[in-house]
């Protein structure tokens, strides 16, 4: 039995299938499902600013967050499986390393995107990074 267990989870069909796949494996584990809101991702820097637009910006990625949150919550309420959620504010694979570190995590479970060759290079990916830096054993669901 794995006790603590720590899923990625995002809007993306790669957090999904690691919430299910965690729900599945370790359904008699402490799981937290962790949604990070990353302030430099994709797009966020072209959306331009002004007086409180951090503040605003802040507002909605936290209401996204807590939406996320509680689809993660009922898919695992379907199944009958109990999960605690977080949010974290950063890059998303330090954010996930970290967690695990502070929070006694036994194992991660991260969804990947699948991405290859060049793309997975220049984009770079956080399942790799999670894989590289966490202190505890990493499954990457594709």
């Amino acid at each position: 039995m794995t006790g603590r267990v720590l899923v990625g989870f995002d809007d993306s069909e790669g957090g999904r299938r690691a919430l299910e796949y965690a729900l599945a494996e370790h359904a008699d584990a402490a799981i937290t499902a962790l949604y990070v809101i990353d302030p430099i991702g994709p797009g966020y820097g072209a959306l331009g600013g002004g007086p409180g637009y951090a503040e605003g910006w802040y507002e909605a990625a936290r209401e996204r967050a807590r939406d996320l949150l509680e689809e993660a919550t009922a898919l695992a309420e379907e199944r009958g499986v109990d999960i605690d959620t977080a949010t974290a504010v950063g890059r998303p694979a330090s954010a996930i390393v970290e967690h695990a570190t502070e929070h006694g995590v036994d194992h991660v479970v991260t969804g990947s995107h699948g991405r290859e060759g060049v793309s997975r290079v220049l984009l770079g990916s956080v399942a790799e990074t999670v894989v590289r830096r966490s202190p505890v054993p990493v499954t990457v669901v594709r």
